[in-house]
């Protein structure tokens, strides 16, 4: 008997489900413009739902999934280092 069967969720299953739920949660911690913290912990959130995606495209042979995250992460990454890390210049 097979995961379909037994109605247990495999591990891409899994995976799908946490990188659909961080992604929306991501995309509203993002959008909501809460400010420097908010915004950048959305990146963070996105990261990890990028790197689920990554995952699931290896389990599941899909090359163009996992490549677009690849991607994704590294913008999500950039964005980790502009909201997070770097410091805000001065006004001058």
């Amino acid at each position: 008997m097979g995961a379909a069967e037994t109605g247990a969720l495999g591990m891409s299953d899994f995976l799908s489900w946490f990188a659909m739920a961080s992604g929306i949660a991501a995309a509203i911690m993002i959008s909501i413009d809460a400010g420097r913290k908010v915004t950048g912990w959305g990146f963070v959130v996105f990261t990890f739902s990028s790197i689920s995606w990554i995952t699931v495209g290896i389990l599941d042979g899909e090359l163009p999934l996992g490549l677009q995250n690849v991607v994704l992460t590294g913008v999500n990454l950039f964005g980790i280092y502009r909201w997070l890390i770097r410091k805000k210049k001065p006004a001058s």
